[in-house]
């Protein structure tokens, strides 16, 4: 027998979701997937970020990396656990490349052509 089970990202500890406001509304989001299970040593994604468009080249995403990953550490540290690598996939012409590597020093490991829309590029950074 086979039963749904449902997940949204509610899915805490698993899934962290952070937003950016400014004074009146939302200006983006960031998600961090643990992606290792429940290991000493984990596995995290930066599953998703988005940053509404007028402001863009504000810094936000950068605000945004760093500062939720403090607290993304915290809670794996407060399960008996750390990270030691952080995954990301993106776009190969996305200039959000750039971000990952200043912000979490990740460089690309592979690219995989034509994955969704357009050739996708995978960036790890190591031993965070």
């Amino acid at each position: 027998s086979l039963e749904w089970l449902s997940c949204s990202l509610k899915a805490y500890p698993r899934m962290l979701c952070y937003v950016a406001k400014d004074k009146v509304s939302i200006v983006g989001y960031i998600i961090w997937t643990q992606k290792s299970g429940f290991r000493h040593q984990a596995i995290i994604e930066l599953e998703q970020i988005a940053v509404t468009p007028i402001h863009q080249g504000k810094d936000v995403g950068q605000a945004l990396i760093e500062r939720t990953l403090p607290l993304v550490k915290h809670v794996l540290e407060s399960n008996g656990s750390h990270v030691k690598h952080i995954i990301v996939t993106t776009r190969a012409d996305n200039h959000a490349q750039q971000l990952f590597r200043k912000t979490l020093g990740a460089e690309v490991e592979s690219t995989i052509p034509q994955f969704y829309s357009a050739d996708e590029v995978v960036m790890i950074a190591r031993n965070v």
